[in-house]
Order: structure tokens, then sequence, then C-alpha cells
């Protein structure tokens, strides 16, 4: 019986184990160490921020950009439906309204366009979420912004390594958020970094990330904060990922090229789309499914495959179809079809760096077979 493919796998090697035994040893296990500023500094010099905060995962991350923009109740944020929960939460989080953008189909992300139909007095900013590692249009998005006074959260969560006209994610917004969740392209398992401009704004948001502690006087907490640090192990793992990314990014480009030839022109089967200006993170490797072309859904495909030893995971489902965010979408009468669209047509291959060559033509033969 063949091996069972996972859809996602963690590829850690000697300098992983040998940073985290050397964390261990130093007895620096918990939310203070060497590590921790390392990790910091090598992601800002990757991504150019002035500054960058690790902290717990990227939700919280998410959490204490908008804590930090003074986000409130009876607020609006402009965010995607395609995308994950994580988005959505955050804005509730601060008693805000989640206002859901459909896609746009050449890139999956916020169309800029149907943004700008969306700003209303109560919109107070847009979080830009670069989908399954394609950069969002941060230019247009920005003169959006710029014409009303709002503010940009760039979610970089899946775009580690990606490209938007150039110039690296993660630092292209007032603030940007990263996940190093265990599915991510570098990771220590959990744990997210929070990037920002303002120096003010970054000693206010530490104090926040540690219980509203103020860093001059021990055990003083002039405000309600969060226990939201990551540790000094996790940031060890993830300054060796940091260290052997360039190696890990092309790995995972040559499972994306992999995947494109042997797929390329199988009936019923698309790809993620790629506009002309982006470099996209090689993180999950997508299809999308036409039912009436292939002869099965892509719930079905997903089926047979599952049947087979591969798996997959379905596109992110639309958001403003779930339960806590359903009701307020119904009120507005909004109609996202290229968010539902995908969500219910869109399949994840299995996407990780030590995935063979043998592995994908497994996948791809199976996908070939399974046609109706």
């Amino acid at each position: 019986m063949q091996e069972r493919i996972p859809v996602a796998s963690v590829d850690v090697g000697l300098d992983e184990e040998r940073y985290v035994l050397d964390a261990l040893r130093s007895t620096w296990v918990s939310s203070t160490g060497p590590y921790i500023d390392r990790m910091e500094h090598a992601l800002a010099e990757r991504t150019g921020a002035p500054s960058v905060i690790a902290v717990a995962n990227g939700t919280v991350a998410l959490h204490l950009a908008l804590l930090g923009l003074g986000v409130r109740a009876g607020d609006e944020v402009l965010v995607p439906s395609l995308a994950y929960v994580a988005v959505a939460n955050a804005c509730h989080y601060v008693g805000a309204e989640p206002v859901f953008v459909d896609a746009d189909a050449s890139t999956w992300c916020l169309d800029p366009a149907l943004c700008a139909r969306a700003v209303t007095p109560r919109t107070r900013g847009i979080i830009a979420v670069h989908v399954y590692g394609h950069p969002a249009d941060m230019d247009a998005l920005r003169a959006l912004a710029d014409k009303h006074g709002l503010w940009i959260v760039e979610d970089a969560a899946e775009a580690f390594g990606a490209h938007y006209r150039g110039r690296p994610t993660g630092a292209l917004g007032d603030m940007g958020t990263y996940s190093f969740f265990g599915n991510k392209i570098v990771t220590c398992g959990e744990g997210g970094a929070l990037t920002l401009r303002n120096p003010a704004l970054e000693a206010h948001l530490r104090m926040l990330r540690n219980h509203g502690m103020d860093p001059a006087h021990r055990y003083h907490f002039p405000v309600t904060g969060y226990n939201y640090r990551i540790t000094n192990v996790a940031c060890a793992l993830l300054c060796a990922q940091l260290e052997r990314a360039e190696q890990i990014l092309a790995q995972r480009r040559t499972v994306f090229g992999e995947y494109r030839r042997r797929l390329d022109g199988l009936p019923g089967i698309s790809f993620q789309p790629v506009a002309p200006w982006a470099e996209v993170a090689p993180w999950m490797f997508n299809i999308v499914v036409d039912a009436e072309a292939y002869g099965r859904t892509a719930a079905e495909l997903a089926a047979c495959l599952d049947a087979d030893g591969i798996e997959t995971r379905p596109l992110f489902p639309p958001l403003h179809r779930e339960p806590p965010f359903s009701a307020q979408w119904r009120a507005r009468g909004e109609a996202l079809p290229v968010a539902e669209r995908l969500g219910d047509t869109g399949l994840t291959l299995p996407t990780f760096n030590r995935l063979t060559v043998d592995s994908i033509q497994r996948v791809a033969d199976c996908i070939a077979a399974h046609r109706g």
C-alpha cells in the first residue's frame, strides 16, 4: 500500500535542532532570550520594516495592530471574504464590523474597485490579505486609503517571500502581520510577528503584548494588556528557518513548477492566476475544478484523492457565509460571487518542501484518472 501524502509537512534540519538545544541549555525557555531579538532583526532586514515585534501567532498580531490603530466598537474595516477567519475574528475582538469585499478574479485578493464602493463614513481601514501568497494590489489600495484617510494593515501570513512590483511584502502597509504556524513557508509551530514604522507605537504595542506592564516599572500595569508573547525556544527554531529561507523558497517553487507542468492542459483544471507585477510566495498549490469540464466537483475529487491516500483541503470558505458574520452580510445585501465560486470549486494540493517529484506525479496521475 502506498504511503499517504499529507497536505503539509514541517521541514526542520540540524540547525533548527542545534538552535533549539542551545536555547534549552541556556535555560531561556520563556518569553525573554537572545533568539527573540535575533528573529525580530532578521525579519526586519528581510522585509525592510523599521521595527518587528515577535508575538505568539498571526491572529494576535492582527489584534495588536487593530488595538494600536485605535479601532473600536462601531468602526468598519474592509476585509476579504476569501481569507482565513482570523482576519474577521480580529475585527470582532475590538468590537469593529468586518465589511466583506469580493475577490479580484485576477489575483484572488481584495478587489480595489469594490473596496472603493464599500467605503462608508464608518470605515476606518483595510486589511489587505495576500491570499494564498499572491500580493494584493497595494498601490491601488493605498490610493484609496489616502483618498479617504484610511489605514492599511498588510496581512502577509501566507506571503513570506512574495514581492509586489519588486518590493518585498510585509512592510508595505501602515502595519504588517505574519504567521509562522506549522504549515507556513517558515515556521516555529505557533508564532507570529507585527511589522510597523512608528517607534512610539512600537513601545505601546510591546507593552500590550506583555500584560500591559510598564517596561520601566516592573509589575506596574498602566493599561489592560495581553499575554501575546512568544518564547525564546520558538524563536530559536524560527531563526534557523529564516537563515535557510532561500533554500526553502526554492524547494517550494520547484514543487509549484512541477505541479503546473504535470497538470497543465488537463480539461477542467486551472490554477491560481498570477498578476504580471507579482512574485507569488509558494505557500500552497491550488487548483480550481470546473465540474462540467472535469466531470466531478472539487469536493468529489477531494474524496477520490482521499481514497487514494492523498490529503487535500478546500479553499477558504467565504467568510461572509460563516455564522458569526452572515447576518451582517445579509443585511447589507451584497453579492460576492468570486469568493463564493472559488470557495466552492478550489482545492489545495499537498505542498511542502520535501515533496518528491514522484509524489507530485502520483497526485497528478490520480487527478487525471478521476476525470468523470
